[in-house]
């Protein structure tokens, strides 16, 4: 691997974290679709990391999703559940971000915390 790819996977994998932090704090004060946002991001980055590790790349949140799935979730190297929390965020930041009148409450969105910490602790593991 070049250090180039090297060095953007851990970039990936830095910007993940500092994006769930981000998320952590947002959640402090109740800002519900800022939280979504941050929560989708942070395993958008980490998935982005380990699709530049296989040589994959895409251009769209979508296509990324697509990919993830098919070559990870569907092979088992990826858990069931964790393709189920990927997609679920994937929709409820669109929502957030898109929809008007959308408005995310705690119970909405405070549950998909601690999936997300397992989740981009089970990427990362398979990064290594």
């Amino acid at each position: 691997m070049t250090n180039d790819k090297q060095e953007l996977i851990e970039y990936r994998i830095s910007r993940s974290k500092e994006t769930f932090e981000e998320a952590l704090l947002l959640a402090d004060n109740n800002h519900w679709n800022a939280v979504a946002n941050r929560l989708y991001y942070s395993c958008f980055y980490i998935v982005n990391a380990l699709l530049i590790k296989n040589d994959l790349s895409f251009s769209s949140h979508n296509g990324v999703k697509t990919e993830f799935h098919k070559s990870f979730v569907k092979k088992g190297i990826v858990t069931m559940d964790s393709g189920k929390i990927y997609s679920r965020l994937f929709n409820l930041r669109q929502e957030g971000d898109y929809i008007d009148f959308q408005r995310f409450d705690g119970k909405d969105i405070e549950p998909f915390i601690e999936d997300v910490r397992s989740f981009l602790n089970e990427i990362e593991s398979i990064l290594k």
